[in-house]
């Protein structure tokens, strides 16, 4: 059963990429003749990376690095910060956090892409089923876009169960076109031999090399088998991919491989030329819900995505909503979603065309695949303790897969390839500065508080008025006075009864059990520390950490409690290090980011806010 439900979030992009690669290889763009010996040589080498690069690289291996449970590229960074965050004096840690946050700011590029190109590509059928209804594609792609996109608050709780069925059907389906073809022509089953890939290098040089720009199509998605992990579990994957998926893969790509020997004039669209006249509209709707199924897979994970680096402190708040109660990780993020359909649908309306889209497709996914190779050899080798000759091994064989594959796609930068790295780089800047800003704001902060045993001896001294009641004061520093106490005690000259100074604490690991979360310290006179820890894919909520404190022994009782939250208003100025243009960014996004009392669930008729400006 889990492995159903894999087929319709897991494989959904690398699942619907026979409407495309194909296609491209062979494409007007790509000036390959379609000679028996380019066929099969094309063959051999789609047959060959999806072996080497999904069923070797990543289920083999990759899938094996797991931060409890948990996959893709922020867990992989995760499991290296574990690892190194003790080392000192070492340049190697900058540059793996470099890599790892380059690696998931790429993956937005592909979360904006994928969508366009997968729906672009299957509404392309269009111009084969009715000509006629060729100038509808680019409009009829942007509306299912903009009903894919807007259901998106609905969350995929009901959606999802439908998924797995459909996509059942789609491999089932393009499997027995492939089979049908090849029954014609058995002898493609031949290009197996990777021989015809190393034969079709030999007769093509550069530009042979350069097809692996549109080759690397094929294996789109790979990385979805690792950022999907946590949903189900290796075993699951490995079996719906060995069972199912690899087979049907490879069945449609020899079928559409065969088509070509006897008729080249299939190359234009070879996928839909597979399809009897008869079916092309089933088809045409099955294929554009497989090509809506990966996108909600790959808009998914950039929610997903965006609730790490949140967590892990690459980003600033923003609005959660759990969109299932019995699935944690189905979350919906507006801000996300409507970034990514503005994107996706100006790629349709600016491309136009999936052959137009895939050269930007294929720079996003071969430099992800480059950057998690990297990382996985640090796990391998610093963690695993492999040895330094299996480890390099593991690294040289596939980084010359990888290298070639994301250095055949460099040659697309100008003709669209440029836009999943612009992407990067403003992804990349904006989470980076957000990291280097509150660090210098934590600074400047501290430098503005006491010492809390100093505070504590002060309050004992001057024995200010007490009140009844309970007052929470957010701190992201759990060893000092946080400034807010400070202002607060200066202007209105009373405390509580009780004070908790609570801090939120994200750790390297996905989930923290409720049970070791919260840690409770009394300081004395009617102070707390209390210290809640969560996972980076979890949701803080205060509601349940003051829950807890009850149960350690404090009396908490919500009526009689008010939290207390600081409001900096940030003055660039010459304070901080960081360029001026990082300082207004981070200013910028500051101002903009969601508030602590709706991201912590506190209640609003209980939180008071107290400002103060910050020269920063």
């Amino acid at each position: 059963m889990l492995s159903l439900t894999a087929l319709g979030v897991v494989y959904g992009d690398i699942g619907t990429s026979p409407l495309y690669a194909l296609k491209e290889c062979f494409g007007s763009t790509s000036g390959v003749v379609h000679t028996p010996e380019n066929v099969y040589g094309i063959l051999s080498l789609i047959v060959w990376s999806l072996t080497l690069v999904v069923s070797v690289k990543y289920i083999v291996f990759i899938m094996r690095a797991d931060n409890d449970g948990e996959g893709g590229i922020l867990a992989l960074f995760a499991l290296i910060q574990q690892r190194l965050q003790q080392s000192t004096g070492t340049v190697r840690m900058p540059v793996l956090i470099a890599l790892g946050i380059f690696g998931a700011a790429l993956l937005y590029g592909d979360g904006i892409i994928t969508p366009a190109i997968s729906v672009l590509g299957a509404l392309e059928g269009l111009k084969v089923a009715a000509p006629v209804f060729e100038k509808f594609v680019v409009p009829a792609t942007v509306l299912v876009l903009l009903v894919l996109f807007v259901f998106q608050r609905r969350g995929t709780d009901g959606i999802g169960r439908v998924f797995g069925p459909i996509m059942l059907v789609w491999f089932v389906s393009i499997a027995a076109l492939g089979v049908a073809e090849i029954a014609r022509e058995p002898e493609i089953l031949g290009a197996v031999n990777p021989w015809y890939g190393v034969q079709f290098f030999r007769h093509n040089g550069l530009h042979g090399f350069l097809i692996l720009g549109a080759v690397v199509l094929v294996v789109t998605g790979a990385e979805a088998l690792y950022a999907d992990m946590g949903h189900f579990g290796r075993r699951p994957i490995r079996l719906a991919w060995f069972a199912l998926v690899f087979p049907a893969l490879l069945l449609n790509y020899f079928g559409q491989g065969a088509l070509l020997l006897r008729d080249a004039s299939a190359a234009v669209n070879p996928f839909y030329r597979l399809v009897p006249s008869v079916l092309q509209y089933p088809m045409l709707i099955l294929a554009t819900t497989a090509a809506v199924i990966a996108s909600q897979a790959l808009i998914s994970g950039a929610f997903s995505l965006t609730q790490q680096a949140m967590q892990l402190g690459y980003s600033p708040r923003v609005t959660v909503r759990h969109t299932s109660k019995d699935e944690a990780g189905q979350i919906y993020i507006p801000e996300i979603n409507q970034a990514l359909m503005i994107g996706s649908i100006a790629l349709v309306l600016g491309f136009g065309s999936s052959s137009a889209l895939a050269s930007a497709y294929g720079i996003a996914v071969t430099g992800t695949m480059v950057i998690t190779t990297l990382l996985f050899y640090v796990i391998a080798h610093e963690r695993w303790q492999w040895s330094g000759a299996n480890s390099g091994v593991f690294l040289l064989f596939f980084l010359v897969i990888d290298l070639s594959f994301l250095f055949a796609n460099a040659v697309k930068i100008q003709h669209g390839g440029w836009f999943p790295l612009v992407v990067a780089v403003v992804v990349y800047s904006m989470m980076t500065t957000w990291r280097r800003g509150r660090q210098e704001l934590l600074k400047i902060l501290r430098a503005a508080s006491l010492p809390l045993e100093t505070f504590l001896d002060d309050v004992k001294r001057a024995k200010p008025i007490r009140v009844p009641g309970t007052a929470v004061f957010m701190t992201s520093d759990p060893s000092g006075a946080p400034v807010v106490l400070l202002h607060h005690l200066k202007h209105n000259k009373v405390l509580h009864e009780q004070v908790i100074l609570l801090s939120i604490v994200t750790a390297v690991v996905p989930e923290v059990p409720r049970r070791d979360r919260v840690h409770v310290e009394s300081l004395g006179e009617g102070f707390f520390r209390v210290t809640a820890k969560f996972g980076f894919m979890q949701t803080p909520r205060v509601r349940e950490v003051m829950t807890d404190c009850g149960h350690a022994g404090m009396k908490v009782r919500p009526s009689d409690t008010t939290y207390y939250l600081g409001r900096e208003q940030l003055i660039p100025t010459g304070r901080a290090r960081l360029a001026r243009w990082r300082k207004r960014l981070f200013t910028f996004m500051s101002r903009n980011a969601r508030s602590a009392t709706e991201y912590f669930g506190l209640p609003p008729n209980r939180v008071v806010e107290l400002g103060a400006q910050i020269e920063f």
